[in-house]
Protein backbone atom coordinates (compact mmCIF):
# COMPACT_ATOMS: atom_id res chain seq x y z
CA UNK A 1 0.00 0.00 0.00
CA UNK A 2 2.80 2.23 1.07
CA UNK A 3 4.53 1.65 -2.00
CA UNK A 4 1.06 2.27 -4.25
CA UNK A 5 0.63 5.39 -2.34
CA UNK A 6 4.44 6.71 -2.95
CA UNK A 7 3.94 6.16 -6.75
CA UNK A 8 0.58 7.54 -7.07
CA UNK A 9 2.25 10.88 -5.43
CA UNK A 10 5.13 10.95 -7.67
CA UNK A 11 2.89 10.56 -10.60
CA UNK A 12 0.58 13.29 -9.53
CA UNK A 13 3.95 15.39 -8.92
CA UNK A 14 4.96 14.41 -12.80
CA UNK A 15 1.98 15.35 -14.03
CA UNK A 16 2.04 18.63 -12.08
CA UNK A 17 5.32 19.86 -13.44
CA UNK A 18 4.24 18.76 -16.59
CA UNK A 19 1.25 20.88 -16.50
CA UNK A 20 3.35 23.70 -14.99
CA UNK A 21 5.90 23.45 -17.62
CA UNK A 22 3.04 23.41 -20.17
CA UNK A 23 1.54 26.44 -19.07
CA UNK A 24 4.79 28.30 -19.10
CA UNK A 25 5.53 27.55 -22.57
CA UNK A 26 1.86 28.74 -23.60
CA UNK A 27 2.79 32.05 -22.38
CA UNK A 28 4.67 33.08 -26.02
CA UNK A 29 3.60 33.39 -29.08
CA UNK A 30 5.38 33.93 -32.03
CA UNK A 31 5.05 37.24 -34.57
CA UNK A 32 6.14 36.98 -37.94
CA UNK A 33 6.28 40.32 -38.64
CA UNK A 34 8.10 42.86 -41.13
CA UNK A 35 11.78 44.11 -40.84
CA UNK A 36 11.34 47.53 -40.62
CA UNK A 37 8.91 46.92 -37.41
CA UNK A 38 12.16 45.36 -36.03
CA UNK A 39 15.38 47.18 -37.31
CA UNK A 40 13.18 50.54 -36.81
CA UNK A 41 13.18 49.74 -33.14
CA UNK A 42 9.63 49.33 -32.65
CA UNK A 43 9.24 46.05 -31.22
CA UNK A 44 12.33 46.39 -28.49
CA UNK A 45 10.41 49.60 -27.41
CA UNK A 46 6.54 47.73 -27.47
CA UNK A 47 7.35 44.15 -26.32
CA UNK A 48 8.42 44.65 -23.15
CA UNK A 49 5.24 46.79 -22.24
CA UNK A 50 2.98 43.85 -24.01
CA UNK A 51 4.71 41.14 -21.71
CA UNK A 52 4.43 43.86 -18.78
CA UNK A 53 0.84 44.03 -19.38
CA UNK A 54 -0.21 40.72 -20.10
CA UNK A 55 2.52 38.10 -19.21
CA UNK A 56 3.15 37.12 -22.19
CA UNK A 57 6.19 36.88 -24.22
CA UNK A 58 6.35 37.99 -28.00
CA UNK A 59 9.03 35.88 -30.36
CA UNK A 60 9.41 38.43 -33.37
CA UNK A 61 10.58 36.61 -37.02
CA UNK A 62 11.50 39.50 -38.65
CA UNK A 63 11.00 38.58 -42.20
CA UNK A 64 9.33 40.57 -45.56
CA UNK A 65 5.47 40.78 -45.63
CA UNK A 66 5.18 38.26 -48.49
CA UNK A 67 7.42 35.79 -46.11
CA UNK A 68 5.56 36.73 -42.86
CA UNK A 69 2.04 36.13 -44.67
CA UNK A 70 3.62 32.48 -46.02
CA UNK A 71 4.98 31.87 -42.55
CA UNK A 72 1.37 32.01 -41.12
CA UNK A 73 -0.39 30.25 -44.38
CA UNK A 74 2.00 27.36 -42.70
CA UNK A 75 0.49 28.03 -38.94
CA UNK A 76 4.02 28.81 -37.84
CA UNK A 77 2.99 31.79 -36.08
CA UNK A 78 0.23 33.01 -33.97
CA UNK A 79 -0.05 36.61 -35.27
CA UNK A 80 1.06 38.49 -38.40
CA UNK A 81 1.58 41.95 -38.08
CA UNK A 82 2.75 43.51 -41.75
CA UNK A 83 1.96 46.58 -44.28
CA UNK A 84 0.68 45.17 -47.11
CA UNK A 85 -3.08 45.71 -47.78
CA UNK A 86 -3.44 44.10 -50.98
CA UNK A 87 -2.01 40.75 -49.68
CA UNK A 88 -3.59 41.46 -46.42
CA UNK A 89 -6.56 41.06 -48.01
CA UNK A 90 -5.82 38.03 -50.45
CA UNK A 91 -4.34 36.19 -46.94
CA UNK A 92 -8.28 36.64 -45.40
CA UNK A 93 -9.91 35.92 -47.89
CA UNK A 94 -8.14 32.44 -48.06
CA UNK A 95 -9.03 32.05 -44.60
CA UNK A 96 -5.91 32.43 -43.29
CA UNK A 97 -6.44 34.98 -41.17
CA UNK A 98 -9.46 35.15 -38.21
CA UNK A 99 -9.81 38.84 -38.82
CA UNK A 100 -7.34 42.30 -40.05
CA UNK A 101 -7.07 45.33 -37.57
CA UNK A 102 -5.52 48.25 -38.83
CA UNK A 103 -2.87 49.38 -36.22
CA UNK A 104 -0.46 52.08 -37.28
CA UNK A 105 1.06 53.81 -40.15
CA UNK A 106 3.78 55.58 -41.49
CA UNK A 107 4.99 56.71 -45.01
CA UNK A 108 7.81 55.68 -47.24
CA UNK A 109 11.05 57.80 -48.53
CA UNK A 110 13.11 58.19 -51.28
CA UNK A 111 16.88 58.27 -50.18
CA UNK A 112 19.44 59.42 -52.27
CA UNK A 113 22.42 60.05 -52.68
CA UNK A 114 22.93 63.77 -51.88
CA UNK A 115 24.72 65.36 -54.84
CA UNK A 116 22.04 63.89 -56.51
CA UNK A 117 23.34 62.41 -60.01
CA UNK A 118 19.63 61.91 -61.32
CA UNK A 119 18.23 65.52 -59.92
CA UNK A 120 15.37 64.07 -58.96
CA UNK A 121 15.30 64.63 -55.72
CA UNK A 122 13.75 68.42 -53.89
CA UNK A 123 10.45 67.71 -54.79
CA UNK A 124 6.80 65.65 -53.84
CA UNK A 125 6.34 63.79 -57.06
CA UNK A 126 7.76 59.92 -56.20
CA UNK A 127 6.53 58.85 -60.08
CA UNK A 128 8.59 62.06 -61.28
CA UNK A 129 11.43 61.21 -59.45
CA UNK A 130 11.75 57.37 -60.30
CA UNK A 131 11.29 58.61 -63.98
CA UNK A 132 14.64 60.49 -63.86
CA UNK A 133 16.36 57.36 -61.58
CA UNK A 134 15.64 55.15 -65.11
CA UNK A 135 16.06 57.93 -67.57
CA UNK A 136 19.78 58.55 -65.99
CA UNK A 137 20.69 54.73 -65.05
CA UNK A 138 21.12 56.03 -62.14
CA UNK A 139 22.46 53.49 -59.16
CA UNK A 140 19.14 51.53 -57.42
CA UNK A 141 18.74 49.46 -54.66
CA UNK A 142 15.53 47.14 -54.45
CA UNK A 143 14.80 45.08 -51.62
CA UNK A 144 13.84 42.32 -53.95
CA UNK A 145 12.40 40.72 -50.90
CA UNK A 146 9.04 40.08 -51.62
CA UNK A 147 8.05 42.60 -48.59
CA UNK A 148 5.99 45.58 -47.95
CA UNK A 149 8.57 47.66 -49.26
CA UNK A 150 9.36 45.92 -52.21
CA UNK A 151 5.61 45.55 -53.48
CA UNK A 152 5.30 49.15 -52.61
CA UNK A 153 8.34 50.29 -54.58
CA UNK A 154 7.36 47.68 -58.00
CA UNK A 155 3.94 49.28 -57.79
CA UNK A 156 5.30 52.97 -57.53
CA UNK A 157 7.22 51.60 -60.74
CA UNK A 158 4.35 50.68 -62.53
CA UNK A 159 2.56 53.74 -61.91
CA UNK A 160 5.47 55.80 -63.32
CA UNK A 161 4.58 54.10 -66.56
CA UNK A 162 8.27 51.90 -66.08
CA UNK A 163 8.04 48.38 -66.38
CA UNK A 164 11.02 47.70 -64.39
CA UNK A 165 10.94 44.36 -65.09
CA UNK A 166 12.38 44.37 -68.44
CA UNK A 167 13.97 48.24 -68.21
CA UNK A 168 16.52 46.80 -65.39
CA UNK A 169 20.28 46.92 -65.87
CA UNK A 170 23.31 47.03 -64.11
CA UNK A 171 22.30 50.20 -62.58
CA UNK A 172 19.03 48.42 -60.63
CA UNK A 173 20.39 46.36 -57.86
CA UNK A 174 18.11 43.16 -56.54
CA UNK A 175 19.72 42.45 -52.90
CA UNK A 176 16.88 39.72 -51.42
CA UNK A 177 18.11 41.45 -47.97
CA UNK A 178 15.69 43.34 -45.25
CA UNK A 179 15.59 47.08 -45.38
CA UNK A 180 18.77 47.68 -43.07
CA UNK A 181 20.64 45.72 -44.97
CA UNK A 182 19.66 47.17 -48.25
CA UNK A 183 19.91 50.42 -47.07
CA UNK A 184 23.94 49.46 -46.09
CA UNK A 185 23.90 48.61 -49.58
CA UNK A 186 22.72 51.81 -50.80
CA UNK A 187 25.21 53.60 -48.26
CA UNK A 188 27.90 51.91 -49.88
CA UNK A 189 26.99 52.35 -53.62
CA UNK A 190 25.61 55.79 -52.96
CA UNK A 191 22.65 55.00 -54.82
CA UNK A 192 18.63 55.78 -54.56
CA UNK A 193 16.48 53.50 -52.29
CA UNK A 194 12.93 53.29 -51.19
CA UNK A 195 12.96 53.15 -47.56
CA UNK A 196 10.14 53.06 -44.55
CA UNK A 197 10.74 56.62 -42.92
CA UNK A 198 10.84 54.53 -39.60
CA UNK A 199 14.17 52.25 -40.48
CA UNK A 200 15.75 55.24 -41.91
CA UNK A 201 15.50 57.58 -38.90
CA UNK A 202 16.55 54.89 -37.04
CA UNK A 203 19.30 54.33 -39.40
CA UNK A 204 22.97 55.24 -38.25
CA UNK A 205 25.05 54.06 -41.48
CA UNK A 206 23.98 57.05 -44.07
CA UNK A 207 27.12 57.51 -45.59
CA UNK A 208 26.15 60.14 -48.11
CA UNK A 209 22.67 59.60 -48.17
CA UNK A 210 19.82 61.82 -47.55
CA UNK A 211 15.76 62.38 -48.29
CA UNK A 212 15.49 62.95 -51.64
CA UNK A 213 11.57 63.02 -51.87
CA UNK A 214 9.02 62.82 -49.50
CA UNK A 215 5.39 63.62 -48.91
CA UNK A 216 3.74 62.33 -51.74
CA UNK A 217 0.45 60.88 -50.50
CA UNK A 218 1.37 57.54 -52.85
CA UNK A 219 3.93 56.76 -50.28
CA UNK A 220 1.56 56.22 -47.26
CA UNK A 221 2.29 53.09 -45.88
CA UNK A 222 -0.51 51.41 -44.00
CA UNK A 223 0.18 48.32 -41.21
CA UNK A 224 -2.02 45.57 -40.23
CA UNK A 225 -2.11 42.71 -37.77
CA UNK A 226 -4.09 39.40 -37.64
CA UNK A 227 -4.71 36.42 -35.75
CA UNK A 228 -4.07 32.96 -37.53
CA UNK A 229 -6.84 31.55 -38.00
CA UNK A 230 -6.88 28.25 -35.27
CA UNK A 231 -9.08 26.31 -37.36
CA UNK A 232 -7.34 26.05 -39.92
CA UNK A 233 -4.27 25.52 -37.75
CA UNK A 234 -4.38 23.77 -34.74
CA UNK A 235 -1.09 24.64 -32.87
CA UNK A 236 -2.06 28.70 -33.70
CA UNK A 237 -2.52 29.85 -29.71
CA UNK A 238 -5.72 31.53 -30.07
CA UNK A 239 -6.28 33.24 -26.48
CA UNK A 240 -3.00 34.75 -25.86
CA UNK A 241 -2.31 35.71 -29.65
CA UNK A 242 -5.59 37.53 -29.98
CA UNK A 243 -4.65 39.26 -26.49
CA UNK A 244 -1.31 40.56 -28.28
CA UNK A 245 -3.98 41.84 -30.93
CA UNK A 246 -6.47 43.47 -28.54
CA UNK A 247 -3.57 44.92 -26.80
CA UNK A 248 -1.93 46.19 -29.78
CA UNK A 249 -5.56 48.45 -30.91
CA UNK A 250 -6.33 49.36 -27.17
CA UNK A 251 -5.84 52.43 -25.74
CA UNK A 252 -2.06 51.47 -24.30
CA UNK A 253 -0.98 49.74 -27.04
CA UNK A 254 -1.37 52.73 -29.06
CA UNK A 255 -0.15 55.26 -26.70
CA UNK A 256 2.92 52.87 -26.84
CA UNK A 257 2.94 53.05 -30.60
CA UNK A 258 2.82 56.97 -30.65
CA UNK A 259 5.73 57.32 -27.80
CA UNK A 260 8.20 55.37 -29.83
CA UNK A 261 10.50 58.23 -31.03
CA UNK A 262 13.90 58.72 -31.95
CA UNK A 263 15.67 62.25 -31.26
CA UNK A 264 12.39 63.29 -30.31
CA UNK A 265 11.13 62.27 -33.86
CA UNK A 266 7.81 60.09 -33.60
CA UNK A 267 8.09 57.14 -36.04
CA UNK A 268 4.42 55.94 -36.24
CA UNK A 269 1.43 56.76 -35.69
CA UNK A 270 -1.14 54.74 -34.34
CA UNK A 271 -4.91 54.45 -36.02
CA UNK A 272 -6.55 51.61 -34.70
CA UNK A 273 -9.79 53.52 -34.09
CA UNK A 274 -10.28 55.68 -37.18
Amino acid sequence: MKRRAFVGVLAGVVLFIGLSHSNAQDKYIVVASTTSTEQSGLFAHLLPAFERDTGIKARVVAVGTGQALDIGRRGDADVVFVHDRPAEDKFMAEGEGVRRYPVMYNDFVLIGPTNDPARAGGGKDILDALRKIESAKAPFVSRGDRSGTHFAELELWKLAGIDIGSEKGPWYRDTGQGMGPALNTAAAMNAYILADRATWLSFRNRGELTIAVEGDKRLYNQYGVMLVNPAKHPSVKRETGQAFVDWLVSAEGQKAIADYRINGEQLFFPNAHE
